[in-house]
């Protein structure tokens, strides 16, 4: 693991509580996020969505914020959404291809 990922495991972790809120799958495992900073007690998320028609992106930006906001050394959460790469399934971890497989959607 790199140490910029190491350093911010905890908020990683953190985010696999959140759910995609078309699938019961985190949006870490959906492959979303695409980086997490710290700096000082700011997050910083620089994040996707599978399309830019995504309807959710209002609930799972204050889902991502609400949580990571729960952590006690944290006062302030900045989320970057990047287009570019475009999201495909080979973002999904693991863990998220098997989910969507037991859901019956195959990649």
């Amino acid at each position: 693991m790199n140490d910029t990922k190491q350093a911010t495991e905890k908020y990683w972790d953190a985010l696999k509580e959140v759910m995609d809120p078309e699938f019961p799958i985190s949006v870490v495992d959906m492959g979303l996020i695409r980086g997490i900073d710290k700096e000082g007690s700011m997050i910083k998320v620089t994040m996707t969505y599978t399309s830019t028609g995504c309807a959710c992106m209002v609930w799972i930006e204050s889902d991502i914020k609400e949580r990571l906001l729960k952590e006690e050394e944290v006062e302030n959460v900045e989320i970057e959404v990047q287009w570019s790469p475009a999201w495909t399934v080979h973002d999904m971890t693991e863990e998220g291809k098997n989910k969507m497989q037991h859901w019956g959607v195959r990649s």
